[in-house]
């Protein structure tokens, strides 16, 4: 006769812990978000290097998928570096999407005159790796102090890019190529 309080006692303490445990992790686990950078613009004039692949004047977008839980691995006072999974880089240049191929590097730098996007990626274009970074110069004060801790949307969006604060660069063969960016940042969640 025993058994049965005692059956009954571990059933109802079973079912106690097992009900906070599930109430314990929707407290506490959100779902990651990922929000999406979207550089869009057109390529040139030329500031640097013999332009081999004849971007100058051609339409580019730069796409990027960020986890906001994303923790950085290098921070300074004023900025922040960031892994980017491969796939979460697309580059398209007139109308061709090229997509990362390895782990990508995002880094954020506050300033004074402007807020610093860097993407720094690899695609591999008719079988040769390329090497491509963009830089964006948005208005200081896009991002709060914030973003030195894991990455978050900026604010306005869109903003516009100029040449040569804004660039895009690419490197095949081992030439390097820099062009400027005239167009538009924008972040959406």
């Amino acid at each position: 006769m025993s058994f049965r309080p005692l059956r009954a006692s571990a059933f109802i303490a079973s079912a106690v812990f097992l009900l906070s445990g599930t109430v314990w992790a929707d407290d506490t686990v959100a779902p990651a978000k990922t929000f999406t950078i979207v550089l869009d613009g057109t390529l040139g004039p030329i500031l640097s290097g013999s332009d081999p692949a004849g971007l100058d004047g051609q339409g580019a977008t730069v796409t990027i998928a960020v986890k906001e839980s994303l923790s950085p691995y290098k921070t300074t006072n004023n900025s922040a570096n960031y892994h980017i999974r491969p796939g979460n880089v697309v580059v398209s240049v007139n109308g061709t999407k090229y997509t990362s191929t390895s782990r990508s590097s995002m880094i954020v730098k506050l300033g004074d005159k402007a807020d610093l996007l860097t993407l720094k990626a690899k695609v591999t274009v008719f079988g040769r790796q390329v090497k491509v970074s963009e830089t964006s110069a948005l208005q200081s004060g896009s991002w709060t102090n914030d973003v030195l801790q894991h990455p978050a949307l900026f604010s306005p969006s869109p903003q516009n890019l100029s040449e040569p604060s804004s660039s895009f660069t690419y490197t095949v063969s081992g030439e390097t190529t820099v062009l400027g960016v005239t167009g538009t940042a924008s972040n959406s969640e």
